[in-house]
């Protein structure tokens, strides 16, 4: 789809406007209404739109991808760099939060909003479990798995999956690799005709905001917002940063790929609407299938920088606005703990906020602390959800070139002929 970057940009322009507009006029439950029965009608079509291909771009992505591989140690090895990247990442996320909090004092400010100690925040949350964590890793049901988008249950059934078919081999692996390729194939020219609908959903999603909202709830908070975009910004510039060292320049060519992702990520708040569009982009790049398809799914249960980024930002936030003093080595400490919970959580909607919940009681915080970010949420979940997928992105490109991706070190030559194996010829715009 040509120009989509500037229809996303004017439906969020437009978005913004009508709702400045209709917040005055509308009172609160009127504009509650206009927006659970009406606005909301246009974002939820898009996402919905968008989850009913994870499942199948992600399955089949990872099945061709495995099935291909000619080493059997190159899922290992490609595992191991991943995860590498992601923990290293998510260490500095969290580092990050911390230290920007703390250098800008950014709860000091906020004792004239504190709530009632023993109010609650309305979020339920179950102590994190290791036994729960590890056994919902397998799924019970594949059916179950992909109709609730459980990416990593997804990605475990596909990698098994996967090896069992490089295994059978012969025609078998011949029939069931012609089939997940052209299901992949198909999957990406469904995802142009989708984007279609980007520039009505993020409209509606910013216009719902403000309705309810209105723009005085950033004056309000406008330093606890600026405190938290500037932090966002600086770990941008490392993880850019990290990429121009592994990828080189070509790391804007893959930023300008993905402003359509970021864009859509960031007005939408939700990762997964932008997962079909991220893996297209990583394609055109020269990201592998069998890279993209691995790393990616992977990335979104364990590499969300910008959330990992939140929840250090408003733990150590809310500590402050209680003037409950913690030294940084007990910061840290808890927060790599937190590191382990996210992971738990990770296909839970609004999960930052039901790790950062399920955090407080343990770090001697009142659970209602929550309710000071609870009202501007809408506006921290545009931000973390924007950096996962540059995070996500880099990343991607980064263990693809690791990999020895010819794609992702170089500019790839215009296609001749459809490319055998895994990999698909470049889609032009839809």
């Amino acid at each position: 789809m040509k120009n989509l970057s500037v229809w996303i940009v004017i439906g969020m322009l437009l978005g913004a406007a009508i709702g400045g507009f209709l917040h005055p006029v509308l009172s609160e439950s009127t504009a509650q209404v206009v927006v659970s029965q009406y606005l909301s009608i246009l974002t939820d079509l898009f996402l919905r739109a968008i989850k009913m291909i994870i499942a199948p771009l992600v399955f089949c992505g990872l099945v061709s991808g495995v099935a291909n591989l000619q080493d059997t140690h190159a899922i290992g090895r490609m595992g191991l760099r991943a995860l590498a990247w992601f923990l290293c990442a998510s260490f500095i996320s969290l580092l990050i939060g911390i230290l920007a909090c703390n250098l800008l004092d950014l709860g000091g400010e906020m004792a004239s909003h504190l709530p009632v100690a023993a109010e609650s925040s309305g979020i339920n949350v179950a102590p994190f479990n290791l036994k729960s964590f590890i056994t919902n890793i397998i799924p019970q049901s594949v059916i179950s798995a992909m109709a609730s988008n459980d990416i990593l249950q997804i990605v475990l059934f596909a990698l098994l999956f996967g090896i069992a078919t490089a295994a059978v081999g012969g025609p078998l692996k011949v029939r069931i690799l012609e089939l997940t390729d052209a299901v992949f194939d198909i999957m990406l020219k469904l995802t142009g005709y989708i984007m279609w609908l980007a520039p009505l959903g993020v409209g509606a999603a910013l216009c719902s905001i403000v309705t309810t909202r209105g723009l005085g709830v950033l004056a309000t908070y406008g330093k606890l917002l600026g405190g938290y975009y500037f932090a966002l910004f600086l770990l941008a510039l490392l993880l850019i940063g990290a990429g121009r060292v592994i990828l080189g320049p070509r790391v804007f060519h893959l930023l300008r790929l993905i402003r359509d992702p970021l864009l859509i990520g960031f007005s939408t708040s939700s990762s997964e609407a932008t997962f079909p569009k991220t893996i297209e982009q990583l394609q055109r790049f020269g990201v592998s299938r069998r890279v993209s398809g691995f790393v990616l799914p992977l990335g979104y249960s364990f590499n969300l920088d910008g959330a990992m980024l939140y929840q250090a930002f408003a733990v150590i936030f809310i500590a402050q606005a209680f003037h409950i003093d913690m030294t940084f080595t007990q910061q840290v400490g808890v927060l790599l703990v937190m590191l382990l919970t996210s992971k738990g959580m990770a296909g839970v909607p609004r999960a930052s906020l039901v790790v950062v919940a399920a955090s407080l009681p343990s770090l001697g915080l009142p659970a209602s602390g929550l309710l000071l970010l609870l009202g501007i949420d809408p506006f921290f979940d545009m931000g973390r959800t924007a950096i996962n997928v540059l995070g996500n992105s880099i990343a991607t490109a980064s263990v693809a070139k690791w990999e020895g991706d010819r794609g992702a070190e170089t500019e790839p030559a215009p296609p001749v002929g459809r490319p055998a194996g895994p990999h698909i010829e470049p889609l032009s715009n839809a």
